[in-house]
């Protein structure tokens, strides 16, 4: 069984996603060039997103290299001696998360863990103090107690973004859990053109003899209407959790309601871009084959005379879906919701699936799931 989520979301002039130049990200795609905004960059915009934690009453993990930083400070709290600490930490963490920096700092890598896995590794760490705290055999205990550690932690876990969008980790491939959601890089429904803003500052203290900016500069921005895409496998979601099928569709419906209002924070201060998408469609299907519609824009959509371009990319998406269905059918698809912010949007394909409010499309899709516990 697999969710796919379609949207339709027109962002106002802004630099939401940049490159290594600080300019708006882009590609090509049906020969012309489109905005886009990076699969990281909309995944993270979604575990932050406070919806995504008070859907599924629990904390997101925590990717960083300064793991050593967080134990350290639990180690101090559990009254261990900075000598002690010092000597331990960078040996069992070189053992978990791979080698350390120069400093015996942070690691090389980022690790992403559970609140849960963070407590576990301190715990297990003061249960065994005082073996390693001794110099002789330090290593070899250190090296037992993550193994037990790892053993743990493989292939499940008990936090929901992770069993969404997976980690990896050479140094530790038992650790690696597949994802269970994919996401497309978002792209504009049409053709886009970078522009840029010349900006300058002027000193408040400046008197009138001293004339000029005081700082002066450029950025590149764009204003681009998006197709975005993303598909969940609900057994593999299951799987990661434990076999949790409540925790499951918590966190299926976090995933939903957090993809609808999170925004990336890329230069927010200085555009805005604050847009709720302008179309939803939720699917839910009984088979593997995955419809992602981004070649409804293969050719890219035009504005229509004085109408923009949300209509005609709603359009085409509504054409394509038709075309899908008629030629690959829709016996296995068990739920289809569409929600349009306009209730003038034009729709053919999808007029029988619409729906008035967003809490019915979410309901509409989380209705397919299944409820009863399942074994992992």
């Amino acid at each position: 069984m697999f969710v796919e989520q379609h949207m339709i979301q027109n962002f106002s002039p802004a630099n939401l996603n940049r490159d290594d130049t600080n300019n708006p990200k882009d590609c090509e795609f049906g020969g012309v060039r489109r905005a886009r905004i990076s699969s990281q960059c909309i995944k993270r915009a979604i575990r932050t997103c406070p919806v995504f934690a008070e859907v599924t009453g629990v904390e997101v993990g925590t990717r960083t290299r300064w793991v050593t930083r967080l134990l350290r400070e639990s180690l101090f709290d559990a009254g261990k001696p900075e000598a002690e600490v010092d000597v331990v930490l960078p040996v069992f963490v070189k053992e978990y998360g791979g080698k350390l920096d120069k400093k015996g700092e942070h690691t090389a890598v980022l690790l992403y863990l559970s609140n849960g896995e963070l407590s576990d590794i301190r715990q297990t760490m003061l249960d065994h103090w005082p073996d390693l705290v001794g110099e002789e055999g330090r290593e070899a205990t250190a090296k037992k107690l993550v193994k037990a550690l790892v053993k743990r932690s493989s292939g499940v876990t008990s936090t929901p973004d992770i069993a969404l969008f997976g980690r990896m980790l050479a140094e530790q491939p038992e650790l690696n859990l597949e994802a269970a959601c994919q996401v497309a890089h978002a792209i504009s429904t049409h053709r886009v053109t970078m522009e840029m803003d010349f900006f300058t500052a002027v000193d408040d203290l400046s008197t009138e003899e001293e004339t000029g900016a005081a700082m002066m500069g450029f950025t590149g921005f764009d204003s681009a209407c998006f197709y975005r895409y993303a598909r969940i496998d609900w057994g593999q979601l299951l799987c990661s959790l434990r076999g949790d099928a409540e925790f499951a569709r918590r966190t299926m419906e976090a995933f939903l309601r957090a993809s609808v209002a999170a925004v990336p924070s890329g230069k927010q201060s200085s555009f805005a871009a604050h847009n709720p998408p302008s179309f939803l469609l939720g699917v839910v299907r009984s088979d593997g084959m995955g419809w992602s519609l981004a070649n409804a824009f293969e050719r890219p959509v035009r504005p229509e005379r004085d109408g923009g371009v949300v209509a005609p990319s709603v359009a085409a998406l509504d054409d394509y879906w038709g075309s899908l269905c008629r030629v690959y059918g829709d016996s296995t698809l068990l739920a289809t919701a569409a929600l349009a912010l306009d209730g003038d949007l034009p729709l053919k394909g999808l007029q029988e699936a619409t729906v008035q409010t967003l809490d019915q499309w979410v309901a509409a899709v989380m209705g397919a799931l299944p409820s009863e516990e399942a074994r992992p």
